[in-house]
Formats: structure tokens, sequence, C-alpha cells
């Protein structure tokens, strides 16, 4: 008997896998396994996410109309994070115990093609081991479409295959992957960083320093990191994730560092403090800029010598964490500006990586499209995917020069969540698409409106005047950056009661109306932002 295990390939084996018979034109690994003219399985074993459900059972119909006469037997698993090492390799070992394929006369094969890097290097481990017997298998691709592709068998003397060998010794590229979330993306500046930090987070001990726009994914890194170190056994406590903008007074230090019972009013017991939750693991200061100076000044002392007073002790406590800060701020000029010490920055930033915003890297909005996609389907349990055309016209907006982005990830996952939502059926149409970017361009115009807004009459200006004067105000704005002088302005502004009047002095009307609000045309529209300035609108 030829049994044959195998992962459910969750983007390979989704590739046009939804309703009609050209799912059969598209080479899928789970499913070409079956369509090979030299070799035929009488068992299929498919391990696969009980949160790819959907996913399973149409592989499993569609190998079964290849091949009806092969016994396809599912094996549901909870990995989690499939970039997890020690998850994954859990979980395949309990499959080689409750499932004995050492059976006398039967020939086994372990399908390495599908699954994560860090699911195949654990195939590998376990058929080494025998807790896997049999031969290893990968199926590839052909020239000219052809949906069988091609398969080989690989000795386990891995030296015979440069190809395979080469793929498994490099650990490298496993953990690069790994830290971009299994992301592939094309982004060359983007991923030689990614292969910097790897070696950092491989060697060093020292703090590192994650700076960027809010939303460019500084705190999944951090956690990435973390995860790598502690697979790797090079950390054995928790990741402790604190966002500092949300800290104030005495809330901070006790949060941060921590508390004695009666230290202030509500202290009504001892309260350990993040730090020491990070004993022997990681701590992420997000937004690290917003810590006031007293905590800051603590913050140092603990980073140097590992010990801390918390509030109202009299003696120090001792916790051994490593640091990751993030921070959408420019800490060099909090230094100038006197708001952040220069010693913490100069002890936080030896290792400083800028991570892009979004709009830098529009080569990676389509990978990053599928793996939020993906993350709706694992989150939801209900399988989405893009028609073709709905594909091309959202990557088309995402593409624009136009679109900023400046919600960057965050505002990318968003959108995908909003239009998985919404789709009628498992499928994201053109118009489920093309309603998404109307929302976003409002969404854009009213963002824009406030920060002009905010420029000429303060960030507080929503406080200091009606919404009924803040919406004419727009309008008179929108028409005046449109116009070469004040002159032009006030022709179109009162294009109809100017009609009614004997004498006209249009320029004189509009600086007046300004002038209620502190401005003037110079101001509202100075030549050099003519051509500049976004339009403005409802």
């Amino acid at each position: 008997m030829n049994i044959v295990v195998s992962i459910l390939g969750t983007t390979l084996d989704a590739r046009r896998s939804g309703k009609g018979s050209k799912r059969f034109e598209t080479w899928r690994p789970s499913v070409a396994l079956v369509m090979q003219e030299n070799i035929r399985f009488d068992r299929y074993y498919l391990i696969y996410s009980r949160k790819f459900e959907h996913l399973k059972d149409i592989i499993v119909k569609d190998i079964e109309y290849c091949d009806p006469q092969i016994e396809v037997i599912t094996v549901p698993t909870e990995i989690r994070d499939p970039w997890n090492f020690e998850e994954v390799y859990s979980a395949l070992y309990d499959f080689s115990k409750e499932y004995d394929l050492h059976n006398e006369g039967d020939q086994c094969y372990i399908h390495i093609t599908t699954g994560t890097h860090v699911a195949q290097i654990c195939l590998f481990l376990l058929n080494e081991s025998h807790h896997l017997p049999g031969k290893l298998i990968q199926t590839n691709p052909a020239p000219g479409g052809n949906p069988a592709g091609t398969y080989s068998i690989i000795d386990l003397d891995l030296s015979q295959y440069d190809q395979i060998a080469k793929r498994f010794s490099e650990e490298r590229k496993v953990v690069q992957n790994y830290l971009k979330s299994g992301i592939e993306t094309r982004n060359a500046a983007f991923n030689e960083m990614i292969s910097t930090i790897e070696k950092v987070s491989s060697r060093s001990r020292e703090p590192i320093l994650l700076t960027g726009p809010t939303g460019a994914g500084k705190s999944m890194l951090a956690r990435r990191i973390y995860d790598h170190r502690r697979i790797s056994q090079q950390l054995k406590g928790e990741f402790v994730n604190v966002n500092c903008a949300t800290l104030r007074g005495d809330q901070a230090m006790s949060v941060l560092f921590g508390h004695k019972k009666g230290a202030f009013t509500g202290a009504v017991a001892d309260r350990p403090g993040l730090l020491k939750k990070a004993d022997q693991g990681m701590l992420f200061l997000d937004e690290i800029g917003e810590l006031g100076p007293d905590e800051q000044a603590m913050l140092l002392h603990a980073i140097e010598e590992k010990k801390f007073f918390p509030l109202g002790a009299d003696n120090e406590t001792e916790s051994s964490f490593e640091l990751i800060c993030g921070t959408n701020r420019d800490l060099e000029e909090d230094v100038l500006a006197g708001r952040f010490r220069a010693d913490l920055l100069a002890r936080i930033n030896l290792w400083e990586f800028r991570l892009p915003g979004l709009a830098e890297r529009r080569e990676d909005i389509e990978p990053n499209l599928v793996y939020e996609l993906y993350h709706f389907i694992e989150k939801y349990d209900r399988w989405v995917s893009f028609n073709k055309e709905a594909k091309e016209e959202f990557l088309k907006f995402a593409m624009d020069p136009s679109t900023e982005w400046k919600g960057n990830f965050r505002e990318l996952n968003a959108m995908i969540t909003r239009m998985a939502t919404l789709a009628p059926g498992s499928r994201i149409t053109v118009e489920i698409v093309k309603d998404e970017i109307a929302r976003y361009r409002k969404k854009e115009k009213l963002q824009k409106n406030n920060e002009i807004l905010a420029s000429l009459l303060g960030e507080d200006y929503q406080s200091k005047y009606d919404v009924f004067d803040l919406v004419q105000l727009e309008k008179v704005i929108e028409i005046c950056r449109k116009s070469k002088n004040c002159a032009e302005a006030g022709k179109k502004l009162f294009s109809v009661s100017r009609t009614e009047r004997k004498s006209t002095n249009d320029s004189d009307r509009l600086s007046k109306y300004l002038a209620r609000f502190g401005l003037d045309f110079q101001t509202v529209n100075p030549a050099n932002i003519i051509s500049s300035v976004p339009h403005m609108g409802w």
C-alpha cells in the first residue's frame, strides 16, 4: 500500500480553488500528487488547521475526483501560529504517534512542498528520526502550465540534492521569512533591513529601537523578534507589550515599576509592575517618546542596573529583560527640545531601524493584500477571495500615487476586513471594491480638510468655532486655493449677489470675511502652494 502524508497548503492549494472546472487547470500541490501518471497512492493523510475547514473540503473533493479509489483521511490540528517551531513540531509529532505508519509492506511518502518552511523542516526532522517513516516527495509546477506538475523522490542523503539541501540549511532565510510574518515582500530596502534585524536578534541582547509611522507594523515585528528568540531558547519569560501613550502620572510609575500597598490612594495591595512581569522575557515599550521625565529616569536605571524601586518600596526589585522600543516621533528633536533624555536615547538606539510606511513599499501591497485576506479567513473561519476584476481594481487604487495610505497596514487591514465581511457569498466583487474606495476617498477628504483648518486656525479650532461656520469656511478656502488672486476668488464666491449691487468690491468683502477668522488671502493661498494643495470638498 502506498501512503502519503501532506499538509494542506493555505496559499498554493487555495489558488483558484473556487467553483467551476477551471480550478483543475491550475497547479495545486496537494491535488497534483494524485494526478501523477507514474505513482499512485492508496491512502492520503491530509493535515490541516481547523481554520481552513472550507478549503480542506474543496481539496478533499478534488483529490477524490482525480482518484475515486483513494482513501482520504483528514487530520485536523489546532496550530495557532504556523511559524512557531515548538507548536508545529508538537502537532506533527502527535500525528506520528496517533497514526502508526510503520506497517511492514507499506510504502510511505512525506510530502514537503506545502506548509510553512517551519512545517517542512519539522517533517524532515521527523522523517530523519524515523517517527514518520518512508521517503520524502516534492511536487513542482511544470513548464507550460500542466496542472499535474512534476514530482521527485528525495533521498535522505541531502548532499545529492543541492537545491533541497540549500533550502533546509539556510536557516537564516526561514527566520527572515518568519520576521516578515511569512509575507513574500518585494521591497529591496525592507528585505535588507529584515536581514539585518535577523542578525541582530540572533547575536545581540542590546535594546532595539523601531521607528516609523503609526501602523507600519512595529508591534508585530517586535512580537516576531521575541518569538524567534524564544524558539531559539534565548528567552524564557513573557512578551510584555506596553503602549506608553496610555500612561500618565502615578499610573505610569505604578504600571511600569509596580507599587507597595499604601504607596498612594487606591493602592490596596502590592503590584509587581510590567518590568517585573517581563523578567527573563522581553519588554516592548511602544510610543516611548510619550513617557514623562520621571519614568524616563527610572527606566534608564532599570535598563543599566536591572534594578528599580517600585513606588513606596524601600528595597529595589530585580528584573532582567530584553527591550524593544517603538516610536513615531523624532526623538532627536525631542532631545533638543528637552522632552526626552539624551542619555536614555543613547542607551536604547544602539540598533535603530525605521519601518517604512505602506506608501513607501507599494510593491509589497499585493503580497500584504493576500496576507490580510488569509488573516481574515483564519479569524472568522470563512473562505473569501477576490474575483480577478475586483483584485485588479483594488490594486490599481492601492498603487495610485494619490492614495496616501496614512493609516498604513492598519488601514489596509481595515479595508480588507470590511470588503471580506460585506462580500456576497465568498467573492469580493468589483462593486464591493468600488464602494470601499469611495469610502476611503471621502474619509481622505475629511482628513485633509481637518489638517488644513488646523494649520490655519490651530489644533483646537473645533472648540473655537461652530460647525456651521467651519463648513462655510472650508468652501471659501477651497475657492481661494483654486483662484489666482483675491478678486477672482471674490467673483466666484459672490457671483449671484454681486449682480444685485450697484457697486462691487468683492476683494474687500472676501477680506473682511476671512478677517473674522484671523486670516487673509495670502495666508490661505500663498503663491508657493497654489498648485500643490489638494482639492477640498465634501
